[in-house]
């Protein structure tokens, strides 16, 4: 339900603005497909249907991707475009460096009921510019996570009393496990074989050694490449001990765990509806979600975050009376985003994430823990969603990982390629 202060202060907004219609509307640009699309629909129409008659979310998709913040940046550039859009925040700092992205005021914030205390620390500032303005809301926290068929790790004693696998932490341990898992017909863990995914493992396999992508300008400085070449070595040994099979393309990756081929499966908590549907229709085993085991120092996942964004149009920007509806409604979101936490996601809004009917949701409240030791993408301008980044993972990372080059040569080549980049 929504809250009866929230729609005060928006009738009071509305009538601040002096609106001639009758209803306001809110231009709104998007990327969600598949069943994030669905889910953001279902939410899109619930808030429209509250608000008829005040307010009205005329909602657009787009092509996700780089076709999408395209399209955005030609778009401000000519002063047109939404009200407001979704934007994940690993392409912040490309997004402000083309100056798309309009600074959100902390009095602005205020007056919509929006703290930076109701988020987690690093998902907070994940949003913010290297000007410490903060530039959007964010929506949740997706991440990578470790699917696992119980009766396979069961009937390898990989099982606890709750269900959850156990024995999987530090390498030793992790590999120990993979062993034990892999058998004539069934492989320990399938992971796709693209460059985002690449990414992710790698990314997480670095910061949990507390390495650093990315140091004063810098990819991969000092010790660091010594790291990156661990989680790589790491990465490559799955695939030649017969663990992982080689170059299982995204959808094939999938298909090995539901069809119980592997025992586990490495992928972003998007797939989650995946699993909740096919169980629903009686068409997959026991299954669970954890967050990846810690293999080195200590845990951290790779993530990035939905997040909403007032885009900086030249020349035509989003009035103030607009803004403040934007943000209200942005708050709204946040304040619903149990209903979005059914795509997988966790919720980045912390009164949400924290609820009881959250700690209720399964598999994410089992995974709920990589919130507070999420690491997010390096702050550059090659980093982030379909970046460059992304491409020098599926150039080098991921050949390594097929054993078609050493693990040193790949981290040496990914360093040298996006530091040509960055000048």
């Amino acid at each position: 339900m929504i809250r009866k202060a929230f729609i005060a202060t928006l009738a009071c907004a509305l009538l601040v603005a002096g609106a001639a219609r009758a209803t306001e509307t809110i231009v709104w640009w998007d990327f969600l497909s598949g069943g994030d699309g669905v889910r953001m629909k279902a939410m899109l129409d619930e808030f429209n249907k509250e608000f008829d008659g005040k307010v009205h979310i005329e909602a657009t998709t787009l092509e996700w991707g780089v076709p999408y913040y395209s399209k955005v940046q030609t778009s401000t550039a000519v002063g047109q475009g939404p009200d407001v859009m979704t934007y994940h925040e690993s392409r912040m700092p490309l997004g402000i460096s083309q100056n798309v992205l309009s600074p959100i005021t902390p009095d602005e914030l205020a007056a919509a009921g929006i703290k930076g205390s109701d988020f987690s620390e690093a998902n907070w500032k994940a949003a913010q510019g290297a000007d410490g303005k903060q530039y959007a809301v964010p929506l949740d926290i997706h991440s990578i996570i470790l699917y696992y068929n119980k009766d396979l790790l069961k009937k390898a004693g990989l099982l606890g009393d709750d269900g959850k696998p156990k024995g999987l932490d530090g390498v030793a341990n992790w590999e120990a496990a993979l062993a034990k898992l892999t058998t004539k017909d069934v492989a320990a863990l399938s992971v796709p074989n693209d460059g985002g995914t690449g990414w992710r493992i790698f990314y997480t396999l670095l910061n949990q050694q507390g390495g650093q992508f990315l140091t004063n300008g810098k990819f991969l400085d000092g010790d660091n490449l010594a790291k990156g070449e661990t989680a790589v070595g790491e990465m490559q040994k799955w695939v030649k001990s017969g663990w992982t099979p080689a170059n299982t393309a995204y959808p094939a990756s999938i298909a090995l765990f539901t069809a119980g081929k592997a025992a586990m499966h490495i992928n972003g908590v998007w797939e989650v509806p995946t699993m909740v549907d096919l169980a629903k229709k009686g068409q997959l085993f026991d299954w669970g979600a954890i967050q990846v085991p810690a293999l080195y120092d200590h845990p951290a996942t790779w993530a990035d975050s939905h997040s909403f964004a007032i885009p900086n149009r030249q020349g035509n920007p989003v009035d103030p009376a607009k803004r403040k509806l934007v943000l209200q409604a942005i708050h709204w979101f946040n304040e619903h985003s149990l209903e979005w936490a059914g795509g997988g996601h966790v919720p980045a809004y912390l009164p949400v994430q924290q609820s009881d009917a959250f700690k209720a949701m399964k598999p994410n409240s089992d995974y709920v823990s990589l919130a507070k030791t999420a690491v997010f993408d390096p702050v550059s301008v090659v980093a982030g969603v379909a970046s460059p980044v992304y491409d020098a993972t599926g150039n080098y990372v991921i050949p390594a990982m097929m054993g078609e080059m050493t693990p040193a040569d790949a981290v040496k080549k990914m360093r040298d390629d996006l530091q040509d980049q960055a000048k």
